[in-house]
């Protein structure tokens, strides 16, 4: 084996790594764009069959003395 075609033979090793790391990162984004999709269906189906409620929003109008401390 002559070193041209060793370094060859790595180049071509080093493209199919990169393609099949190419295309591990498109199948994360798939899978992580999937589970934020699950996720926010299982809130409205929560919220929607009462097991949970829409998060707290503060009203816009600054901080009153009557908050209690810690459950802003």
């Amino acid at each position: 084996m002559s070193v041209g075609s060793g370094e060859a033979r790595w180049e071509a090793e080093l493209r199919a790594l990169r393609e099949e790391l190419k295309q591990l990162r498109a199948e994360q984004r798939e899978t992580a764009l999937a589970v934020r999709e699950l996720a926010t269906t299982f809130r409205s189906l929560a919220t929607h069959l009462g097991i949970a409620a829409e998060p707290y929003q503060k009203r816009d109008g600054g901080e009153r003395r009557s908050d209690l401390p810690g459950f802003a």
